[in-house]
């Protein structure tokens, strides 16, 4: 009986360092912190703002969402983060864009929320709306090509797109982002939080030094108020789609501490 344990042992462990795609073939792959991503789009874009940004997370063994925010309410918006959060098993690291660190700063007070990432984002303190964070500070030149339609809805116009939100895309990926934007809702922008994730958690911040939507001295100050483990890159509004590689690094490096 001993012997034919040993062989059942044996056969066993073979098996699981042989064949690919098992736990003890992946064990190297893995970050030793937080597995599970949220990623939260921004206004005028939706989960494919992430496109570049998942493949790469995947390749680490890390499972992520990409959450689709209607852009409709804040509210809405939250709701949607907490459900994908809800999707996951175990802690989560949320990362946010743009208006999504708006999202991230509110739903980020979920308990299975370990850290919070803000790439090129606004963050709100307690009780603060878009237009909290950002009326302290000269208006960025990319706001000044908001449409709002008869709807209450804001678009952001072709010119915004290519001078001031994707400057350093190539023209072809610009007039993507310009066919397929999402329109967002103005009263996300008077909408308030209640408490601000970030005061309980750590967080990162990513600033483009060329960011024409959230000024430098806005990005700077926030991520000085929060505490954040700050980055600065030369991009645009969107370093995820430019620099998507350094992007990832952060990201990785982030849940690798948590």
């Amino acid at each position: 009986m001993s012997t034919l344990k040993h062989i059942v042992a044996a056969t066993v462990l073979t098996a699981a360092t042989a064949v690919p795609g098992t736990a003890g073939a992946q064990t190297a792959s893995v970050p030793k912190g937080v597995k599970n991503i949220v990623l939260v789009h921004g206004a005028f874009a939706d989960g494919s703002s992430w496109a570049k940004i998942i493949p790469a997370l995947h390749a680490k063994g890390l499972n992520v969402i990409a959450v689709q925010n209607p852009l409709t309410s804040l509210e809405e918006d939250v709701a949607a983060t907490k459900r994908a959060i809800a999707l996951m098993d175990g802690p989560v690291l949320l990362v946010g864009h743009s208006y999504g660190g708006m999202v991230i700063t509110e739903a980020g007070n979920d308990p299975k929320v370990a850290g919070l990432v803000y790439v090129c984002a606004l963050v709100p303190n307690d009780g603060q709306s878009v237009t909290d964070v950002t009326k302290a500070f000269p208006p960025a030149p990319g706001s000044g090509e908001f449409r709002q339609d008869a709807s209450g809805f804001l678009s952001l116009s072709p010119k915004g797109i290519h001078e001031y939100f994707a400057q350093d895309l190539p023209a072809e990926d610009r007039q993507v982002l310009v066919a397929t934007q999402t329109p967002w809702a103005a009263k996300a922008t008077v909408t308030k939080i209640s408490t601000a994730a970030w005061k309980t958690r750590p967080s990162w911040f990513i600033i483009g030094t060329d960011d024409q939507m959230v000024p430098l001295a806005l990005a700077r100050a926030e991520a000085q108020m929060i505490n954040a483990k700050k980055t600065e890159l030369n991009s645009s509004h969107i370093p995820m789609v430019s620099m998507p590689g350094k992007v990832t690094d952060i990201i990785l490096g982030a849940a690798n501490e948590l």
